[in-house]
């Protein structure tokens, strides 16, 4: 019995050493940024290189989040169903408030549960289907940073919306302005400026064009599949 005990001790010390490193290795400051109409003027070109005027005409869209997460958006209504194991939520996107498909089978507080659940999944999957164009959301504020390569990013602080406030992101842009790829500063992650791809890129039937690839450290994908 000592004996496990000492294992699982060291294994312990491995693991939160492991972490210790990797927060060493890979955390980054948050950059400090330079706003005014050069980051809104970049900002605009990146919607332009991904037809941002295409996706404000397109009514509906549907895609499945990591295998995980169905949605079925509606939005012209202003409307989504959000779709997860035996649940089905439909939401309204502007008041944040749904309703839970034979929520009759449910109590109040497992109604109300599924509902912030479906509200939670659809910010963060949408943020990932959409996220070039929410940089001129409400609360948002844009600036112009330096990154390593000598080249610029475009920095968005999220001061408010969503289910998490006060997150930041820097775009990697390519030569004709399209996303590449994306630093984030985020709650729900540990170490700051972890990196993620923006890639293989989908045209809608609209003329929007959407990411359906996003590879982080390990070669971890946040992957959109069945984009329509």
């Amino acid at each position: 019995m000592k004996k496990l005990l000492k294992i699982i001790g060291v294994i312990v010390v491995i693991i939160f050493a492991f972490i210790a490193i990797s927060y060493l290795v890979l955390n980054q400051p948050l950059p400090k940024g330079e706003s005014g109409p050069e980051a809104d003027a970049m900002a605009e070109r990146m919607m332009e290189a991904l037809n941002y005027a295409a996706w404000q005409n397109t009514e509906t869209v549907s895609w499945t989040f990591r295998d995980g997460h169905h949605y079925e958006w509606n939005k012209a209504e202003d409307v989504v169903t959000v779709q997860w194991g035996d649940h089905e939520v439909v939401l309204n996107t502007k008041t944040q408030t749904g309703i839970v498909i034979n929520g009759q089978n449910y109590s109040f507080d497992q109604v109300n549960e599924l509902t912030q659940k479906a509200i939670d999944f659809f910010n963060n999957d949408s943020f990932w289907l959409a996220a070039p164009f929410k940089v001129f959301d409400q609360g948002t504020e844009r600036s112009i940073v330096e990154l390593s390569d000598d080249q610029q990013g475009l920095m968005v602080n999220y001061t408010s919306g969503g289910s998490t406030p006060g997150d930041s992101y820097v775009w990697i842009l390519d030569e004709n302005d399209r996303p590449v790829a994306i630093k984030m500063w985020v709650q729900i992650l540990p170490i700051g400026g972890l990196e993620f791809t923006w890639e293989n890129y989908k045209t809608l039937t609209s003329g929007a064009m959407i990411a359906q690839d996003h590879l982080g450290p390990g070669g971890f994908n946040v992957e959109l599949t069945d984009i329509q």
